[in-house]
């Protein structure tokens, strides 16, 4: 299990430099068991090599040497949550930019329905590397899948690495079609989804997380297709 789960963090690091949604900065992680999960290696995603070992870390406690000080959020999330499982720190573009401007994106489309009630807004610029500030960050996120760290990225938490993978790339273009509204001057009066037809809408079913995984991750270097996602194992 735990090199299979490696093998999955590689995966996503990889997958998150090629989609644009990190560059030197960001990170992913994939909870092991109750107490620890896997985190990726302290570089730029897309540097992340074949066979590459990622750290094991502790849910409650110090982080280990090398181990990225905003590591720190994951820790925090997996303790509080415990069907939490996967967990990417990112900064794309519009999301970067929106975060910028202290706003989180509405839900106005299909990909924002799993991100109801909200995404969450931690309204702090400083980088999260002390145990009371991750505490802050879990505070905002609230009982969403997504928050938003103005100035300085989002973190968004799945069921399974492939699951936050997928919110990652969805929270993005949740920013994209808010920046888009705020452009047009729209942003006041332009549709928004209630909580019903949320619910309704943020379905997992149908391959949802499968194939944007497929979609992410495909022509890396340690695809393979016939592994099952960790979801499904567990």
């Amino acid at each position: 299990m735990p090199n299979t789960l490696a093998l999955k963090v590689r995966m996503a690091a990889r997958a998150l430099g090629r989609a644009g949604l990190v560059h030197a900065y960001g990170h992913c992680s994939a909870r092991l068991d109750a107490e620890s999960f896997l985190v990726c290696p302290a570089k730029p995603l897309s540097m992340v090599k074949v066979g590459e070992a990622c750290p094991l870390v502790s849910a409650i406690g110090p982080l280990p040497p090398g181990v990225l000080g905003e590591v720190r959020i994951h820790q925090q999330i997996y303790a509080a949550r415990p069907k939490a499982s996967g967990i990417v720190r990112f900064m794309a573009p519009n999301m970067m930019a929106l975060a910028a401007l202290g706003r989180v994106p509405r839900i106005r489309h299909g990909f924002g329905t799993y991100f109801a009630p909200a995404v969450g807004l931690w309204d702090d610029i400083q980088l999260v590397r002390d145990d009371e500030k991750a505490r802050g960050v879990l505070a905002a996120l609230g009982d969403g899948a997504g928050v938003m760290m103005r100035g300085n990225g989002a973190v968004v938490a799945g069921t399974s690495l492939e699951e936050a993978v997928m919110l990652a790339w969805y929270l993005e273009d949740m920013c994209r079609i808010e920046l888009a509204a705020l452009s047009a001057g729209l942003a006041e009066t332009a549709p928004q989804i209630g909580a019903d037809a949320a619910a309704q809408r943020a379905t997992l079913s149908g391959g949802i997380v499968e194939r944007m995984w497929d979609f992410l991750t495909q022509g890396d270097p340690e695809y393979l297709p016939e592994t099952p996602l960790v979801s499904e194992r567990t």
